[in-house]
């Protein structure tokens, strides 16, 4: 039995805009569930949530990847809704 070797290449732009906007918005979807799964500041995983799911929607566009595209700005529409009812929810549950 032969194992063979394979060397796996990125395909993915390195060092370029969409190298440093994917990163970040990875951090701060990160930052997101971090303060989510320790739930004492609920708006704050909203907000860093949006901004990351925007960066990666950002991403997707330039990449002209469907996936990401669609997949981000379905996220943002639903974080969107969750901050319009964290900060509306009072006057729209009436």
């Amino acid at each position: 039995m032969s194992w063979k070797k394979y060397t796996i290449e990125k395909v993915t732009p390195r060092f370029d805009r969409t190298w440093y906007i994917k990163w970040i918005a990875s951090v701060l979807i990160l930052i997101a569930t971090a303060a989510r799964s320790v739930g004492t500041i609920p708006h704050i995983d909203l907000w860093f949530g949006l901004f990351g799911t925007l960066g990666w929607f950002w991403v997707g566009l330039l990449w002209h990847d469907r996936a990401l595209i669609l997949l981000n700005i379905v996220l943002v529409t639903l974080i969107g809704m969750g901050l319009i009812t964290f900060y509306l929810g009072k006057y729209v549950h009436t």
